[in-house]
């Protein structure tokens, strides 16, 4: 069993599509299968949300409620992280925003983030290298945010910042002094934001280097240059007519494109079939994880819903051996318990059946 960072208890009360569950665990990988609408995912995505930020389906504390009772929800976790362990509570009472608890002291979200660095992929991730920016800028602040918990803060203080910017160019407001206070606040902003998300892909990269994996190397770069702080507001002052003209703000850290190359075909990953997309994903969730286990001693939670069904058995019993190779508690979701026939004993099994019932095994 891993002594390193791991749920060993999950207990769910009225969120999503459970009115009561709970699972005991040991720190191996956990394999959970069962019929589609079983609640497989509802589960992963509780351990979610005990990192900060939204959750895998990014979803408001009002949609966790279990319907229709809607009483609110309510998750708590027994979080071990080497020979300490930590006791969290998020709730949220009807019409109320999400609330946390740390050992029984209130706490910010990201807290969260200072205790457990989880990571997911999840299937409408699939879409990632062909659909918009915003997606990829979004998967590119997650692993942002899996190095630097406080790199949330800065995404958000600039996105606010951009937004009263918009407000001014929308109304055609011509005061410099007020476009200098808020484009100063989006420069020190942005500056950090660029920084921690070129600093991410450098780590990912070198922890693809000499990696012992049956998945692609993928080169990643970013679409702008790094401007740096300076940079930045000259551009933001540079760009404010032209902004004015379409009422937003055209340039910046906001329209930054994450760019992936399959390393070995030297192909845009775009370009690449659906597996040899989905198999750059899974590469990025590993490498990920190897670089914070570097860093923090221990890997990071993994949760990885529907993951097994895209691979053929070589490369399943080859992404159970990396996982287990790196000492991740990670979660699996499957419809059929043969999916993790390759890990065995290396993991614990969960049967959830249609009605929502659960059995443990191993």
């Amino acid at each position: 069993m891993s002594g390193g960072l791991a749920l060993t208890e999950l207990r769910l009360s009225h969120f999503r599509s459970h009115r009561a569950a709970q699972v005991m665990l040991d720190g191996r990988p956990v394999a959970i299968h069962g019929p589609n609408g079983a609640g497989k995912t509802n589960l992963l995505e509780a351990v979610s949300l005990l990192s900060p930020g939204r959750g895998l389906r990014r979803a408001a504390a009002e949609d966790l409620a279990r319907l229709p009772e809607a009483l609110g929800w309510r998750i708590a976790a027994t979080l071990r992280a080497g020979a300490r362990h930590h006791e969290i509570e998020l709730r949220a009472e009807p019409g109320q925003s999400r609330t946390v608890r740390i050992d029984d002291k209130a706490a910010p979200q990201l807290a969260l983030g200072r205790l457990a660095r989880i990571l997911w992929l999840v299937p409408s991730m699939d879409r990632l290298w062909t659909e918009a920016a915003e997606g990829r800028r979004r998967f590119l602040d997650r692993l942002a945010l899996s190095f630097e918990p406080a790199h949330g803060e800065a995404v958000l203080g600039y996105e606010k910042a951009m937004r009263e910017r918009n407000r001014l160019l929308r109304d055609q407001q011509r005061d410099p002094a007020w476009y200098r206070a808020l484009e100063g606040q989006m420069a020190r902003s942005g500056a950090l934001i660029e920084r921690r998300r070129r600093d991410a892909l450098e780590r990912i990269g070198r922890a693809q280097e000499g990696a012992a994996t049956q998945f692609p190397v993928a080169l990643l770069s970013m679409s702008q240059e790094d401007l740096g702080e300076e940079g930045l507001g000259v551009l933001l002052e540079r760009e404010r007519g032209r902004d004015m003209a379409a009422g937003r703000s055209l340039r910046g850290p906001h329209r930054a494109d994450l760019v992936a190359i399959y390393g070995s075909k030297d192909m845009p990953a775009a370009q690449s079939s659906t597996g040899e997309q989905k198999a750059l994903l899974i590469s990025l969730i590993l490498a990920n994880a190897r670089a914070l286990r570097a860093d923090l001693g221990a890997a990071p939670i993994l949760l990885l819903d529907e993951v097994a069904a895209h691979l053929d058995a070589r490369r399943r019993a080859a992404l159970y051996d990396e996982i287990c190779a790196l000492g991740s508690q990670a979660w699996m979701t499957g419809t059929e318990p043969d999916l993790f026939e390759g890990l065995g004993a290396r993991g614990q099994h969960v049967t959830m059946d249609a009605d929502g019932g659960m059995r443990q095994e191993g």
